[in-house]
């Protein structure tokens, strides 16, 4: 609606008065001056207008000098959102949110559940507590990354959800179920964690709660088996699952290799490849609800017959026709294997199939439970002994070789050392894992879905399966710099544990494998973000002792806490049906990561005779979505650069490092100058404290020599870490994201 020229003036100058205000470290002069200059000159002049001059005029003025433009850029992008919803509400901004709720049920946008659940007094109560004062934590690219991809919209694009309703919403969805006497304290103290941006919940979770389609969960890992069955009907789950918003990782190591037989027929099988390039065009064809493709990783051992072509998949060169370019590659690799690789020995490729015809065991089902000795290796020994067993023999180096090329070239094959992540396996009484999930974090039980019987009763087919270990990765992650700069870490985990084990029991999952295993273990992955950004408000240097030392006694701090957190659930609620046999109840989870004193003798007692309530506890995802929203660094992950612009589809918004001062500018180094060994100590200490995995990224330069990225391997895998993320080279500037695990 147009104003007269006098209103339009007020009005120009009440906005920059309160931004002065607001804001007085700021210098305005010049920035009031353009706004003037643009307002006098508009003679159709409208708010709305005007606020997207001044929100560019803000944005531009972003700089590694003066970073604190963001929050001016933020405040104004937020009042130019205010001022449409209060419109479309009818001139009242926050109004009813019972009446909020009941319009987007209606409109089918919110799940009418939280009608069912939730009595209009309850309702009328939580809407009173929204405290939008809260958005003002919000840089630019965190609220407009918010506002783009979480907040709820109509079907025709519009904004209906302001952010403190979103993070309301998501409380109030997560403790639905929690009796009802506690269930308004336990939203109250979750919307304090979500809205003061101690915590972010995974991207799912974050976009769907509270509506009415989609699941929560961030990804899912599949095991397939080697018969055309098992093959198809993991590609149907994966489609399934894709167009929920879930991400997958799948185990192709059981697949016979190319050259194999099939019913006894010499040479006919073709192996791994044509079964990826089928997940290629399902990844490519059923998108993540028309928002992004589908995304999945595939891993196989690299001591599959495949594994050369296996690791050509991704390269620009060479057959197409043998490329699956949307795929992600990891490999599953042995102690054993690397030790080859360090004496410069052979190494010798079997086909799984074969390996179970002649041996009468299946080579992938074993695992080093020592260091330096293990079945694994027993059985690896065999193979190689029994003559009868086809094998091709190659200089284990040069396997690492083809690895680190297509590294450097894509990013890929992430790194996944199975006998690590077995011998730390806390539910190995169960079964074992083989590989690890779409961005390398998760490290849970895994085995096949098997379909026994399929018969005709009363006239319909029905099908009797067996059903596997199907993961399920359940994500939330802490803001370091926040949450221990206020002294919040305990509580911020305690909510945080109860949150995710919510959503085990909230998700409704399409594939019934996945919905039986997530009650089985029950498992979560509570992480991190914000590592460099804590770093530098706390004045130590990445490359250094003190740095290392921090990060494993916070990390212990954050291991503890969330153990006993779970612990204290499972008193409340029992503990996951797997506990029994555990390595939590036998005490050994303590033991093996030297876990001494009295504090933690007291916790391995307490949980020998009550339990977890989860089997799986922590896992460090990549976050870089969610920490934007928190404006704080990604994960565990050096900040690129000082300065960068976040590209959309039709514009660019400059980002700088968070709390970017004079005194913080010095513990800033950026990822291509950190030396990667101390990032790779940094995580031995890191990887001692997480149960599960941590999406790992190495960092060099295109010119980087095979030795030192050989070296780089070397040094990960003898520090016990379990996995390895991308290499990032700077010969590639865009790698392709995993946003389902954005937490």
């Amino acid at each position: 609606m147009s104003i007269t020229l006098n209103e339009q003036q007020k009005e120009v100058e009440v906005i920059l008065d309160s931004l002065q205000n607001r804001f007085p470290d700021l210098y305005f002069k010049e920035f009031n001056e353009k706004i003037l200059i643009y307002a006098n000159q508009q003679t159709d002049f409208t708010k709305e207008r005007l606020y997207h001059f001044m929100i560019l005029t803000a944005v531009e003025r972003i700089t590694a000098h003066e970073p604190d433009w963001t929050y001016v850029a933020a405040a104004l992008y937020i009042k130019s959102l205010y001022e449409k919803l209060a419109l479309s509400r009818g001139g009242e901004l926050y109004g009813s949110f019972y009446r909020l709720v009941k319009d987007l049920t209606a409109k089918q946008l919110y799940s009418k559940t939280l009608l069912d659940s939730y009595s209009k007094e309850e309702l009328d109560y939580l809407g009173s507590i929204l405290d939008d004062t809260r958005d003002s934590l919000f840089t630019y690219i965190g609220i407009v990354t918010l506002t783009e991809r979480y907040l709820t919209k109509s079907h025709d694009g519009m904004v209906l959800e302001l952010p403190q309703e979103r993070f309301m919403i998501i409380s109030m969805t997560l403790m639905m179920n929690e009796p009802k006497e506690k269930r308004i304290r336990l939203i109250e103290e979750s919307y304090w964690a979500l809205s003061n941006l101690y915590m972010t919940v995974a991207t799912p979770t974050f976009a769907n709660a509270g509506k009415s389609h989609g699941q929560l969960s961030s990804c899912f890992i599949d095991t397939v088996e080697d018969d055309l069955r098992s093959i198809y009907d993991s590609n149907t789950d994966v489609s399934t699952l894709s167009k929920n918003g879930g991400g997958l990782g799948i185990y192709l190591g059981k697949v016979r290799s190319r050259g194999s037989d099939i019913k006894g027929f010499k040479g006919v099988s073709s192996g791994v490849i044509p079964w990826m390039k089928q997940l290629n065009n399902t990844a490519v064809s059923v998108d993540q609800l028309g928002q992004r493709q589908g995304a999945i990783a595939v891993y196989l051992d690299v001591w599959h017959k495949d594994i050369f072509p296996f690791l050509d998949t991704r390269l620009n060169n060479g057959d197409e026709r043998q490329r699956t370019h949307d795929l992600f590659t990891g490999v599953s690799i042995p102690d054993m294997f690397m030790e080859q690789v360090e004496s410069r020995g052979d190494w010798y490729l079997f086909d799984p199939h074969e390996v179970k015809t002649v041996m009468g065991y299946s080579l992938e089902d074993y695992y080093d439970e020592k260091e330096g000795e293990g079945s694994f290796r027993e059985k690896y020994q065999e193979c190689i002994a029994h003559t009868s067993l086809s094998r091709e023999v190659v200089p284990a180096i040069e396997i690492l070789k083809r690895i680190m090329i297509s590294q450097l070239e894509t990013g890929t094959p992430y790194m996944f050392y199975r006998d690590t992540v077995n011998r730390l396996n806390a539910n190995s009484h169960k079964g074992m894992i083989y590989c690890s999930n779409l961005c390398t974090e998760i490290a849970q039980n895994m085995s096949a879905t098997i379909m026994e019987e399929e018969v005709v009763q009363d006239g319909k087919i029905v099908t009797y399966k067996s059903p596997g270990d199907y993961v399920v990765c359940n994500l939330a992650s802490i803001s370091l710099a926040k949450t221990l700069m206020d002294d919040e870490l305990e509580r911020v985990v305690s909510i945080g544990v109860r949150m995710l084990d919510n959503v085990i029991d909230l998700n409704e999952l399409p594939v019934l494998q996945a919905q039986i295993t997530n009650q089985r273990y029950r498992g979560i992955g509570l992480g991190t973000f914000g590592w460099h950004h804590l770093l530098a408000l706390k004045g130590l240097k990445w490359e250094s002792n003190d740095a290392v030392e921090y990060c494993d006694s916070l990390y212990e701090e954050i291991a503890y806490h969330t153990i006993h957190a779970s612990h204290e659930l499972a008193k409340e609620k029992g503990t996951y049906p797997y506990f029994d046999g555990s390595d939590w109840s036998t005490g050994t989870y303590f033991s093996k990561r030297g876990y001494t004193g009295e504090r933690w003798e007291h916790l391995r007692r307490d949980i020998s005779e009550s339990g977890v309530r989860n089997g799986y506890l922590m896992a460090v995802a990549p976050n870089s979505s969610t920490s934007i929203i928190a404006g704080s660094t990604a994960s565990i992950d050096p900040i690129f650069r000082l300065e960068y612009s976040e590209e959309k589809k039709d514009y660019k918004i400059p980002v700088t490092a968070p709390d970017l001062s004079p005194k913080t500018t010095w513990y800033y180094k950026t990822a291509y100058h950190v030396d990667q060994h101390w990032s790779v100590e940094q995580n031995k200490k890191r990887q001692r404290h997480v149960d599960q995995g941590i999406s790992f990224n190495l960092y060099v330069r295109n010119d980087i020599k095979a030795k030192d990225l050989l070296d780089l391997h070397m040094d990960a895998w003898k520090s016990g870490l379990k996995t390895t993320y991308y290499v990032r080279s700077t010969s590639e500037s865009n790698f392709e994201e995993c946003e389902s695990c954005h937490s």
